[in-house]
């Protein structure tokens, strides 16, 4: 049995995500799907629309045999940690024979090609830090490929854009703007941490259809990105929800309508402003700079912005952001932060050290019949503890991900303590008795 590997975040599963899951399917020649999921929180340092276990079940819904969590303390890490984690997930199951990426190049050897090169480069073969810059993003490379990324970043340039104006002038190309777009970017990190894994997977990609992936406006019939789509629900969650139907398959859709009606949805960072208003509050200014993504002073920023919040106003957190941001603390930079802050994830329990050995375990949210024989042999392949159950494991990044659950679910309307304990108690998944298992 052939099997391909995703890496996706479902947020919410729309008609592009079956677009992508088919064609893997397709371009590898697979007869199953492992996804590797981000759990409560996301890469851009934003909470997910609804669970995990809605979004794990959207996905068997659409075809996909396992999901598997990828730990919060990868999930939430810029594009070279997050595609190390996800990438190690997948060559860690021991059964996953390829692994498929969405680009927008679509042009696989010349993505490879400027991986195998930079990695020629990495004088460490494994991520640096670069920490220090404020990003929060690692580097690879010699000191003056990380260096002409900070130099960026410092200026103003996103995280993709640094990065392929890094890489142009290490490897002496003018023409480096393909390297900027957000896709080809994260699948050039996905073929870097294969080649630094010593990875035995195949890699193969398919370029990006219709919608880009930050792209805000709808100008399609059926595709439109997620960005797009949780915007849109943002607006008006009761006349908007109708408005999503013709983007996402029909299970998508009564799966959201659900999650609405229990007042498990919407959940985005205006859901937790009080909570993260409170936490730094009471957190002095040295406390505060002990947490990750906390970097260059930006400590005193955040102390002296959330001063001028009104938290009874309109948009707190959207107050929060346009106090912070800068052209050096991007948005996307500053959510993260807030998401170490409201998650208390400190530096030591993120160092480079523990991320650099690649996920620990292998938490299992779902599966299908043909999914169940995978688990079988996985258990015998796996490079790391398959778990099913989290009390069968102890690990410090499975403690994260127990505890970012149980803070997603402080965004429900009336979070009950099963809300709460859910990751305690929930064992995986299986197509067909999702509704049995509450979710």
């Amino acid at each position: 049995m052939k099997t391909v590997g995703i890496i996706v975040e479902y947020n919410p599963l729309h008609n592009g995500h079956v677009y992508h899951f088919q064609q893997s399917k397709i371009v590898s020649e697979a007869d199953a799907v492992v996804a590797v999921m981000s759990g409560s929180f996301l890469q851009r340092g934003e909470p997910a629309l609804v669970n995990k276990w809605a979004r794990t079940e959207m996905a068997l819904a659409m075809g996909a045999d396992l999901v598997i969590e990828l730990p919060v303390a990868y999930s939430t890490q810029p594009a070279e940690w997050f595609a190390f984690g996800a990438v190690s997930a997948l060559e860690a199951t021991g059964v996953v024979d390829a692994f498929c990426f969405g680009s927008e190049s679509g042009d696989l050897e010349r993505l490879q090609s400027t991986a195998r090169r930079l990695h020629a480069e990495d004088r460490s073969s494994l991520p640096q830090d670069l920490s220090e810059t404020g990003s929060g993003d690692a580097g690879s490379g010699s000191t003056a490929f990380r260096d002409t990324i900070r130099a960026r970043l410092k200026s103003g340039a996103s995280y993709p854009s640094a990065y392929a104006a890094a890489a142009g002038s290490l490897l002496e190309e003018r023409d480096h703007e393909w390297l900027a777009q957000p896709n080809n970017t994260l699948g050039l990190h996905y073929l870097l941490a294969l080649e630094r894994l010593k990875g035995k997977m195949r890699p193969c990609t398919i370029r990006r259809h219709k919608a880009g992936y930050s792209q805000t406006d709808i100008s399609d019939e059926r595709i439109a990105s997620a960005t797009a789509l949780r915007k849109l629900l943002a607006e008006d969650t009761d006349a908007n929800a109708n408005a999503l139907r013709p983007f996402v398959p029909e299970y998508t859709w009564s799966i959201l309508r659900r999650e609405l009606a229990a007042g498990r949805a919407p959940v985005n960072w205006e859901s937790f402003f009080r909570t993260l208003f409170a936490r730094i509050a009471v957190t002095g200014t040295a406390e505060l700079s002990e947490y990750g993504e906390v970097t260059e002073g930006l400590e005193h920023r955040i102390k002296r912005a959330i001063g001028t919040v009104n938290p009874d106003g309109g948009q707190p957190f959207e107050q929060l952001m346009h106090a912070l941001k800068t052209k050096r603390y991007t948005r996307t930079k500053l959510q993260r932060t807030m998401t170490r802050i409201l998650l208390n994830h400190r530096k030591d329990a993120l160092s480079i050290g523990l991320l650099r050995r690649g996920v620990p375990y292998l938490r299992v949210l779902g599966f299908s019949p043909r999914g169940q024989m995978l688990l079988k042999t996985m258990r015998k392949t796996a490079a790391v503890p398959v778990v099913t159950r989290t009390a069968s494991c102890r690990h410090p990044f499975l403690d994260l991900d127990i505890q970012a659950a149980a803070v997603h679910a402080l965004a429900y309307r009336s979070p009950s303590q099963q809300d709460l304990s859910r990751d305690y108690s929930q064992p995986p998944l299986r197509l067909g008795d999702e509704q049995d298992q509450g979710v």
